[in-house]
């Protein structure tokens, strides 16, 4: 479909040429307000080889007399039942990623003769975004990550390590002996009993002795994979 202008007599000619002189100024101000990284490109589909009659910013090389691209073409195809096309994303010949609106401009009796276009380069946001996935660890969501305590001091580490491996509402003397035994092996797979006093901070807060919490220490090392342990003062008698 081709616009066809009217004749020169026909108000609505004189209309759409209004129209896109009010919308030059726009296309500067846009493009001044997203800065460098922004694109915007006034078009007149009534010459559809040389469509642009404005445009700011260079973010696809495009001047004053340049010809629609696709995107236009496709608009043109739709006529009067375009709609605005908004927040898509293309990418340019040279491999830059845009996200690009298209917003059809119509005169007072609905006929579509041109187009605003706002095109913003955001490869270098992708590239942020997947150095920040990566830092951040991609793979899964943030809901699959174990928890991680951070307090002002060691002890409070414990403490709150302790809590997170201790059933809720059992006390060491409601524990059998294996779930004993796995509560200080997953202590001591997270490095608890490397901490200096550890051992004995776990027997008070369990309410039992300090040659009780060694003891079951040593019988969870023991029935645990072979293999060397990490030992400190803390962690032997």
């Amino acid at each position: 479909m081709t616009v066809e202008d009217p004749p020169d007599d026909d108000p609505r000619k004189a209309e759409r040429d209004a129209i896109l002189r009010a919308l030059a100024p726009v296309v500067e101000g846009v493009a001044a307000t997203f800065g460098p990284v922004c694109e915007v490109v006034l078009h007149d589909y009534r010459h559809p080889e040389n469509s642009v009659v404005a445009v700011a910013g260079d973010v696809t090389g495009r001047a004053v007399g340049a010809a629609m691209s696709e995107i236009g073409m496709r608009v043109l195809a739709r006529g009067d039942d375009a709609d605005d096309e908004l927040n898509y994303v293309t990418r340019t010949g040279t491999g830059r990623t845009l996200k690009s609106s298209t917003m059809v401009l119509r005169d007072s009796a609905g006929t579509v003769f041109g187009a605003l276009c706002v095109n913003v380069d955001v490869t270098e946001v992708g590239r942020a975004q997947s150095l920040l996935a990566a830092l951040a660890g991609a793979g899964g969501p943030p809901t699959d990550a174990p928890v991680t305590t951070f307090g002002d001091d060691i002890d409070s580490v414990v403490d709150a390590l302790l809590d997170t491996h201790l059933p809720p509402e059992r006390t060491w003397a409601g524990l059998e002996r294996s779930r004993r035994l796995a509560l200080f092996r997953a202590l001591d797979e997270r490095g608890v009993f490397a901490v200096r006093r550890a051992i004995e901070q776990v027997a008070a807060r369990l309410g039992i002795s300090r040659a009780s919490a060694y003891s079951h220490l040593s019988q969870a090392r023991t029935d645990a994979a072979p293999g060397p342990h990490a030992t400190s003062e803390g962690a032997h008698p």
